[in-house]
């Protein structure tokens, strides 16, 4: 193998990194494969447009840390991370399959790691690769198994959602102050971001202020919410406006309230990856975002 270069990632890098990602976690797919799941399939169009939106708006509000790895052949290794209110957050890690286990994850990653060196708190969505799991572990950071409920929503099961309201701008200033309260960080300038890419909905009353992000497909991609009423309100929310074919993604134990939702909804559980956290616990009444967390 030539020389590697670990180096700040630079504007003209984002589309290769994204290729190099999704050829990255296709391979994992199908080496980390359940024999009931469908086959792996390459990052479609949308979610390419989304994850290079993202990785532009993280090198605009945090460049430091964002890094590549590079050699004679080119770009072979990346990883974006960021740094909100004393929390850094890995938000994607990806070295070219078939050049694992020669340390250019662990120099990327330990680059990214640097970025947050004065950080109180940080925290990762890992997948289910036993490899990244010992790095992470060794990185200083508490595994926290991670679910997911899938399958056809019962629509009887669903109850009546009152004090839910679609979500704005307007609200940035009530989402960040209620992840101060979940998580100890806003998200910050991500907000608008996530506002762009996902449909925000809002619960805000006297016994509970909650927020959930849903995406195209109905999807939740991220739920926080200063009581667990409130937080169920908002997830029955997202179920009932969601297509029949659904996914509750990165439960931890910390938030049986979702898998009780999951559950009574006629989903089915499973487990997959971890969530990884140093210096603070699993957030709860919260369903984190895999790359915004």
């Amino acid at each position: 193998m030539t020389e590697v270069t670990i180096r700040p990632m630079r504007p003209e890098d984002v589309a290769d990194a994204e290729r190099l990602s999704a050829e990255s976690f296709l391979d994992l797919d199908r080496r980390m494969q359940r024999r009931d799941a469908p086959d792996p399939e390459l990052r479609p169009p949308a979610r390419r447009e989304a994850w290079l939106l993202r990785t532009r708006h993280l090198l605009e509000t945090d460049p430091g840390g964002c890094w590549v790895a590079d050699d004679d052949s080119g770009l072979i290794g990346m990883a974006t991370s960021f740094v909100r209110d004393k929390t850094w957050c890995l938000a994607t890690y990806a070295v070219r399959p078939g050049l694992q286990s020669r340390g250019i994850g662990r120099q990327l990653l330990e680059a990214a790691l640097h970025h947050g060196r004065g950080c109180l708190r940080g925290m990762l969505s890992a997948g289910s690769d036993p490899r990244s799991a010992r790095r992470y572990r060794l990185a200083g950071f508490t595994l926290h198994p991670q679910m997911h409920l899938t399958g056809t929503v019962d629509r009887s099961a669903i109850p009546v959602v009152e004090r839910v309201r679609e979500g704005s701008a307007s609200d940035t200033d009530l989402m960040d102050s209620i992840d101060r309260q979940v998580r100890d960080a806003a998200h910050g300038p991500d907000h608008p971001l996530m506002q762009r890419l996902w449909r925000p909905l809002v619960s805000d009353s006297t016994t509970g202020s909650g927020y959930a992000y849903v995406d195209g497909s109905g999807a939740v991609q991220l739920l926080a919410a200063t009581t667990r009423a409130t937080a169920t309100r908002l997830l029955w929310a997202a179920v009932a406006d969601g297509p029949a074919e659904q996914t509750i993604a990165h439960v931890t134990a910390a938030n049986e309230w979702a898998i009780d939702v999951g559950m009574a909804a006629r989903l089915e559980l499973h487990s997959e990856g971890y969530l990884g956290l140093r210096g603070m616990s699993p957030p709860s009444p919260y369903v984190h975002s895999g790359a915004l967390l």
